[in-house]
C-alpha cells in the first residue's frame, strides 16, 4: 500500500509548528500522533498503552523531552498553544484518562515509533501504529493489521469492510457515489477484510458519513480531519524541489531571492501569494514576541538554566564584550527564545524545537541591530524556509537520525541565506551561503545533558547564528562554496546516519559526563516528586 512522496511545505515541514514545549518532535509529533488517535475513536477515551521500543530514542527521553505531554494533550484536543499544556497531567486526570507508557523490546525500525492500543467509553479499542519523523512531522503507519500512510494533511476516510475478491471494486463504488472522487485512493486486504482509504482535500458532510455506515458489509468507518496547517490535494506540485531546480528556474525567471519561497508556498498550498505573505507575517510577530519576552526575563522551575539573555547588554556596558554591537544582539536574541521555549513560552520551531532559536534569533537580532523593517526580516524567512524544503526533501529534521546537524545545522544554513537575502543578495547567493553554513557542522552529535533540550543546544543554537553570519559574509565576499547544496545536504544525511545512536538525541557525548548525570539525577528526582508513579498518570 503506497502513495507517492507529497513535496515538502515550508509552513508544514520548516517553519513551525506553532508550540510550547521543548521538544518539537516529540511533543508536537506526539500531539499530532494522539489527536489523530482520538479522532478515530467514536467514543471518549479512557485508556492508552503506548509502547516504545527500549532501542529507540523515545524509551530514553519520552519524559524530559515532552513526549508524555504532546500525547496527553493530543488525546485531550489540546493545542499546543494553550498555556496550561505544561499541566497535562492534572488535566488528562480530570478528564478520565488513564495513560500507561511501556518499555519493551518489539523490534521497532524507526527511533521514533509508537505502538498503541487505545480504549474508548464505549469500550471500542483500536491499535495503531506511528512515527514522528522530525519537527512536529508524523506517519500513521499501521491501523490493526493493516498497513497505512496517514500524515496529517488530508481528510482521510478509513473503511474497513468484507474483503471477498469479487467484492471489492464494488465497495469502492458504492463509497464513490456518496462521497464523490478522492484525491488518492489506497486499498489493503488483511485476515480476510479490506481497508479502503480514500484522502479529500475537502471536508467530507455528515450526512454522507452517517450514510456510509448503513452500507452492507461495511464493519467500521473512520473519518480524520488535517492536523497540519498546510492541506494537500492530489494536483499537488511545486515548481523546484531541490536547490539546482531551483537555480534552473531562477534562470528562466528572475525574481528577487524572497519571491521564489513565496511562489513555492503559494504552489504547494493551493493559495495565493498573499494568503502565504501573511501567514508568515503572523509567525514573525510569534517569533518577535519570544524575543522580547525571553529579554523581559522568564522564570520556570524544571528547567537547567536560568535567564542569561539580560546579560549581554549589561556586558556590552562594561565593555567586557569583543565590540561587535550586531553579534551581540543576535546572541542574546537566540538566548531570549531559547529561554522562552525553556519557560514554556510560545515559540515557533524552525525548523525544530531544539533549534527554534537560530533562524528567528539571527534574523531578527540582525535585523534590529542593523535598522531593517519587518518586510526585511520576514523576506529573510522566506528564504530560509525554502532552504529548510530542499533540507527536507533531501534529508531529516530528526536528530535521533541524524544528530544536531540535522536541527541547529539546518537552522544555521537556513539563517545563512537568510541573511544573505536580508543584504540584498542573489538567490545564488542564498543558496551558497547555506551550502558554506552546512559544511561547516558537518557531524555535530546530539548529546543533551540531564533529558532537557537545554544544554548545550543553548550554545549550538548561538554557534548557529554565528556561523550563518560569518558564511553569508563569506560568500557576498566572493568565496567559493566549493560544494553545492544538494550535494552538502546529501553528504550531511550520510554522516548523520552514520553517527553512533548514544550521538543522536540520547545519553551520550556532553549527556553522560559526570556533571550530567548529577543534573539528570536532580531532574528525574523533581519529576518524581510531582508524578504520582513512574511511567503513567
Amino acid at each position: 500500500m503506497m502513495m507517492e512522496k507529497l513535496p515538502c511545505s515550508i509552513f508544514n515541514d520548516v517553519i513551525g509548528p506553532v508550540m510550547r514545549g521543548p521538544s518539537s518532535s516529540h511533543v508536537a509529533g506526539a500531539a499530532r500522533i494522539a489527536n489523530l488517535v482520538r479522532q478515530s475513536m467514536p467514543g471518549r477515551i479512557v485508556k492508552a498503552v503506548v509502547d516504545f521500543d527500549i532501542n529507540g530514542s523515545l524509551a530514553a527521553s519520552h519524559t524530559g523531552h515532552g513526549t508524555d505531554m504532546g500525547f496527553a494533550c493530543g488525546l485531550m484536543d489540546m493545542p499546543l498553544s494553550d498555556p496550561d499544556v505544561d499541566q497535562y497531567e492534572r488535566l488528562a486526570k480530570e478528564a478520565g484518562i488513564d495513560i500507561e507508557y511501556r518499555i519493551l523490546d518489539y523490534g521497532a525500525v524507526h527511533p521514533g515509533n509508537y505502538r498503541m492500543e487505545i480504549m474508548d467509553e464505549t469500550g471500542k479499542v483500536r491499535h495503531w501504529e506511528a512515527i514522528a519523523v522530525g519537527g512536529g512531522m508524523i506517519e500513521m503507519q499501521k491501523l490493526e493489521d493493516f498497513r497505512v500512510t496517514i500524515c496529517g494533511d488530508f481528510y482521510e476516510l478509513l473503511v474497513i469492510c468484507d474483503g471477498k475478491e469479487p467484492e471489492k471494486q464494488k465497495y469502492e463504488e458504492k463509497i464513490r457515489s456518496l462521497t464523490g472522487d478522492s484525491d488518492y485512493t489506497l486499498k489493503e486486504s488483511g485476515s480476510g477484510r479490506l481497508l479502503i482509504n480514500m484522502k479529500y482535500a475537502s471536508a467530507i458532510d455528515d450526512k454522507v458519513l452517517k450514510a456510509l455506515k448503513e452500507l452492507e458489509g461495511v464493519t467500521d468507518i473512520i473519518y480524520l480531519k488535517p492536523v497540519l496547517p498546510t492541506h494537500s490535494g492530489g494536483d499537488c506540485a511545486v515548481p523546484y524541489s531541490t536547490a539546482e531546480e531551483l537555480l534552473e528556474y531562477a534562470d528562466m525567471h528572475p525574481m528577487e531571492a524572497w519571491e521564489y519561497g513565496v511562489y513555492y508556498e503559494s504552489c504547494r498550498g493551493g493559495t495565493t501569494k498573499e494568503a502565504v505573505i501573511d501567514r508568515m507575517n503572523e509567525i514573525l510577530k510569534i517569533m518577535e514576541n519570544a524575543v522580547d519576552g525571553g529579554l523581559d526575563g522568564t522564570q520556570y522551575q524544571d528547567r537547567i538554566l536560568g535567564a542569561q539573555s539580560q546579560k549581554i547588554d549589561q556586558a556590552e556596558k562594561e565593555g567586557k564584550l569583543v565590540p561587535c554591537t550586531p553579534l551581540n544582539m543576535v546572541i542574546k536574541s537566540i538566548t531570549a527564545v531559547m529561554e522562552t521555549k525553556s519557560s514554556m513560552g510560545l515559540i515557533v520551531a524552525a525548523p525544530t524545537c531544539g533549534s527554534c532559536g537560530c533562524l528567528p534569533g539571527t534574523i531578527i537580532g540582525l535585523g534590529r541591530a542593523m535598522d531593517l523593517s519587518r518586510e526585511e526580516m520576514m523576506k529573510g524567512l522566506f528564504v530560509a524556509g525554502l532552504i529548510g524544503v530542499f533540507f527536507a526533501e533531501q534529508a531529516t529534521f530528526s536528530a535521533e537520525v541524524g544528530g544536531c546537524q540535522v536541527e541547529c545545522g539546518a537552522g544555521s544554513g537556513m539563517a545563512a541565506a537568510a541573511v544573505v537575502q536580508m543584504m540584498g543578495g542573489t538567490i545564488w547567493q542564498c543558496v551558497d551561503a547555506a551550502s558554506v553554513a552546512l559544511q561547516n557542522i558537518t557531524g555535530l552529535a546530539c548529546d543533551p545533558v540531564g533529558n532537557r533540550v537545554e544544554v548545550p543546544c543553548l550554545g549550538k543554537n548561538i554557534m548557529g547564528g554565528s556561523n550563518a553570519i560569518s558564511s553569508a559574509n563569506m560568500i557576498l565576499a566572493g568565496y567559493d562554496k566549493v560544494i553545492p547544496l544538494d550535494e552538502t545536504i546529501q553528504a550531511i544525511y550520510e554522516i548523520g546516519r552514520s553517527l553512533p545512536l548514544e550521538l543522536r538525541c540520547t545519553f551520550g557525548g556532553l549527556g553522560k559526563t559526570r556533571t550530567a548525570l548529577e543534573i539528570l539525577k536532580k531532574t528525574e528526582r523533581h519529576f518524581k516528586e510531582d508524578a504520582d508513579c513512574s511511567g503513567c498518570f
